[in-house]
């Protein structure tokens, strides 16, 4: 178990959609100000630390219904499109987060400022993912709910993990982070930077250099992990809805893992114990990062941000 004198200087924290939109909430504004209040307690031990510290969002229920609300509308207001889409999620949740983490700064007398930046994050045009939708976005339906629609709006349905059945779209991988360099500046001078919301816009760039959006949502983890590693940053946290990750989850047999290795999680990857719509792109996102240099990728509950750094709980993986 590590000391508070020992978590790390430099972090960064990856927060889940569900962390920010909760499936058990309607999602009226004062709902998701709550709900940012609650994060932004469970995150003020860190905030409160002196350290250089980027925080990243899901955003995955919140564009889902941004992206339904236009398409019951459509009739009277054109619909946007989806790269717009995720502009509006990050752009809200990225609001609601810096000014709840700043509230909860100044009621403990810490001066510390929050910035929230719109991110463009730079993907391939050729990825395959666009040919093969996965990314969950938006609430849950039933099976007939799921069917009327997808015939109704062309909506590519699934079911995500008993759950439910719920909209996928096309996700592709990270390749650059735009304006990086604005992120690390701000981090050096003390500033609490909220970057990389919903994984990023989605652009593509051509030979002459110019953007442009494309129809997709990002996984966020891994534009975590991929921030991490271009700033150099060799500790990611990364919290969702589980204290640990399980093998065997669901069975009488479930063991809830501590620390591993890179090569023993890369292992139980393979065997099928963590699925796509669930616990799948977090260690993918955890694999990603230590390859790419990382030190330590942590997966633990957003209540126990600092007792996961401390090592009191969460599942460390390490190289």
């Amino acid at each position: 178990m590590r000391t508070l004198n020992e978590v790390p200087r430099r972090l960064v924290i990856a927060i889940g959609g569900n962390a920010v939109h909760p499936e058990d909430i309607s999602g009226t504004s004062d709902e998701q100000k709550a709900v940012a209040q609650h994060t932004a307690e469970a995150l003020l031990p860190l905030a409160e630390l002196d350290n250089e510290l980027v925080i990243t969002h899901g955003n995955g229920p919140v564009v889902g219904k941004i992206m339904m609300r236009q398409m019951l509308t459509m009739s009277r207001i054109p619909p946007m499109s989806m790269d717009i889409c995720v502009a509006h999620s990050q752009g809200g949740i990225g609001y609601l987060l810096m000014q709840a983490i700043e509230n909860v700064l100044r009621a403990h007398g810490n001066g510390r400022h929050v910035a929230s930046l719109l991110t463009q994050v730079e993907v391939d045009a050729n990825d395959p993912a666009f040919a093969t939708p996965t990314k969950f976005v938006g609430p849950f339906f039933t099976e007939q709910e799921a069917q009327r629609i997808s015939a109704e709006l062309n909506w590519k349905m699934r079911e995500d993990s008993g759950r439910g059945w719920r909209h996928v779209v096309p996700s592709p991988k990270p390749k650059h982070v735009c304006d990086i360099s604005l992120v690390d500046a701000l981090v050096k001078r003390g500033t609490i930077v909220i970057a990389g919301g919903g994984g990023g816009m989605p652009v593509i760039r051509d030979e002459r250099g110019v953007r442009t959006g494309v129809p997709a949502v990002i996984d966020k983890d891994l534009t975590s992990a991929h921030i991490a590693n271009v700033l150099g940053i060799e500790e990611l946290l990364i919290l969702t809805a589980v204290p640990r990750v399980a093998i065997n989850f669901g069975k009488p047999n479930k063991r809830e893992l501590d620390q591993v290795s890179l090569a023993e999680i890369k292992a139980y990857h393979r065997e099928g114990h963590f699925p796509p719509g669930s616990m799948g792109p977090k260690v993918d996102a955890a694999i990603r990062f230590l390859e790419g240099g990382g030190k330590r990728a942590i997966i633990s509950h957003l209540n126990c941000a600092m007792g996961a750094l401390t090592g009191e709980t969460g599942t460390h993986i390490v190289p």
